[in-house]
């Protein structure tokens, strides 16, 4: 039984892999009703914010977002990519986790993300806050 429950673990992680290295800017999930979520995809100005532009290149825009979210406190990369970085915050007092997600989108040259709370309803501007730090800090390169 025990090596069962290894061989199944092992697969889960495996699947888990293949999907995020397929993962596509249609792949993030829409931001539900709750105040708890913003995304490069939503279209309504309480959860929509703008994608980030490209650097030189993919590559290049991918490394300065791992770069950005490594020198940050409570972040765990969970999966990183090429063209895909999920990345879970925790807060502080009570270790509630937030999902972030980027997810670079060739054609338009752009990197799109989600951000939002894994429970609860509102998070009192958390994770608008935490991607307006992030793009604040990337878009320094470009200037």
């Amino acid at each position: 039984m025990a090596l069962f429950l290894i061989g199944m673990s092992a697969v889960a992680c495996a699947a888990h892999a293949q999907d995020s290295r397929t993962k596509t800017p249609a792949d993030l999930a829409p931001c539900p009703d709750s105040p708890n979520c913003v995304s490069t995809k939503s279209k309504d100005a309480g959860h929509g914010m703008p994608p980030l532009p490209y650097l030189k290149s993919g590559e290049e825009s991918m490394n300065r977002l791992v770069a950005i979210v490594r020198e940050m406190k409570r972040a765990t990369i969970v999966s990183a990519t090429p063209s895909y970085l999920h990345v879970e915050f925790r807060s502080a007092l009570f270790r509630f986790v937030d999902d972030v997600e980027f997810v670079l989108d060739d054609s338009a040259r752009v990197i799109h993300f989600r951000s939002a709370s894994r429970k609860g309803y509102y998070d009192f501007g958390a994770n608008r806050k935490r991607m307006k730090e992030i793009s604040d800090r990337y878009r320094r390169l470009l200037q």
